[in-house]
């Protein structure tokens, strides 16, 4: 058995565990030996989750390093091959040991900024859409010059079509209407550390080792950015109300308590997304509204079916209402009367716009105290919801 199925199973039985021992209590209060108890399990569906995304990441690296990278240099495949290999190569020695050769550069402090091969920027972007869900969900355009992108929005849906004789006049439609957002890529920076014995005798090369860590700090940037931005000089997060992204129109608290969602709750957010998102929709909620969830049932009488699915197959996230469920550090979960708990929509809807060039900067003397070389990465991203009739947003009420 494969060893992520192997770990969501246990997984999913643990969770199992702690519903026999809710059902088994009287009137739903615990007590101190089954709170211990369901506190000891936990923490093992706890590690459980963390080795199995682990485990998952790993395997995607290894995948890709035994994909062969995407050239895009022109000329025949040949020269095409040889040039990318000499740029990554000349990549890797300004990581090393700083020398430039015939990389593009500006001249700067401390090292200097050099323009990424596409082979890193293309592994770097990978690594993002790997650790942040609403990369690897949303809709993604990359510009290669510093255009901006005009992104077209749906602010009111046309009216149905008409039943008509053959040769009667078509009546235009005067419902539709399209507003606009530019997409201009704001700068984001990151800087990272490495030591300089790790850049010279690791067994992964340089430019490896630079890109698994600048990724992991522009992911938590963009998916705190991604949910919560506000819009101006960031991307424009998915619980920011805005006429530009979601209005207030798209919030829905009917059937939720001050303190809690519930069955009803959740599935008048469901149901208030057109069955044509709502197809591709998902859950997006806090670890605490995770733990929350995972408590719920239908409560239909007589029925203790929950509406919580653990996923027990590799590379599939658990289901709410049938529909997946990816979890943020970042969704709010204060849990008062009138605050935002959790989303649901279809993110195919929400737009990421990269912009090239990608730029490394390498700081020689900033850390030679401690035997590490600096890096800053540079890149620019914009990101909005463009369609607010894919999502729901979850309301206290």
């Amino acid at each position: 058995m494969h060893i992520v199925t192997e770990m969501k199973q246990k997984r999913a039985a643990l969770i199992g565990d702690v519903r026999k021992i809710q059902e088994a209590s009287v009137g739903g209060v615990l007590s101190a030996d089954s709170l211990a108890k369901i506190a000891a399990i936990e923490a093992d569906i706890s590690n459980l989750e963390k080795s199995a995304e682990i485990a998952e990441r790993n395997e995607k690296r290894e995948a890709e390093l035994r994909a062969v990278p995407e050239n895009r240099i022109a000329g025949n495949a040949d020269d095409k091959e040889s040039r990318a290999k000499k740029h990554i190569e000349d990549f890797r020695n300004f990581l090393v040991r700083g020398e430039r050769r015939d990389l593009s550069a500006d001249t700067a402090s401390e090292g200097g900024n050099i323009v990424a091969p596409q082979q890193f920027v293309a592994e770097v972007l990978k690594k993002m859409d790997d650790l942040v869900f609403m990369r690897e969900l949303a809709t993604k355009y990359t510009l290669n010059s510093f255009a901006n992108l005009g992104v077209p929005t749906i602010t009111a849906d046309p009216a149905d079509a008409d039943w008509t004789t053959e040769v009667a006049a078509v009546s235009n439609d005067t419902a539709l209407n399209f507003g606009k957002r530019t997409m201009a890529p704001n700068m984001l920076t990151k800087g990272i550390k490495v030591s300089i014995k790790l850049l010279e005798v690791a067994t992964l090369p340089a430019e490896q080792i630079v890109a698994d860590r600048l990724a992991y700090k522009f992911a938590i940037a963009q998916e705190k950015a991604f949910l919560t931005g506000s819009g101006s000089g960031q991307p424009l997060g998915v619980f920011t109300a805005s006429a530009s992204g979601i209005s207030t129109g798209r919030d829905v608290s009917t059937g939720n308590t001050s303190t809690a969602f519930t069955f009803d709750g959740l599935t008048e957010a469901q149901m208030s997304i057109k069955q044509q998102y709502r197809a591709n929709g998902s859950w997006l909620l806090h670890r605490d509204a995770v733990k929350m969830a995972r408590k719920i049932k239908t409560g239909i009488s007589g029925d203790t079916t929950y509406i919580w699915q653990p996923s027990t197959q590799l590379g599939q996230p658990d289901t709410l209402l049938g529909r997946p469920v990816f979890e943020s550090e970042y969704v709010p979960n204060t849990f008062t009367s009138g605050l935002y708990v959790g989303l649901f929509g279809d993110f195919s809807k929400y737009w990421i716009v990269d912009q090239l060039p990608y730029t490394v900067q390498r700081l020689v003397e900033l850390y030679a105290g401690t035997n590490q070389v600096g890096f800053i990465g540079r890149m620019s991203s914009d990101g909005a919801p463009v369609d607010e009739l894919a999502f729901a947003r979850v309301k206290l009420g």
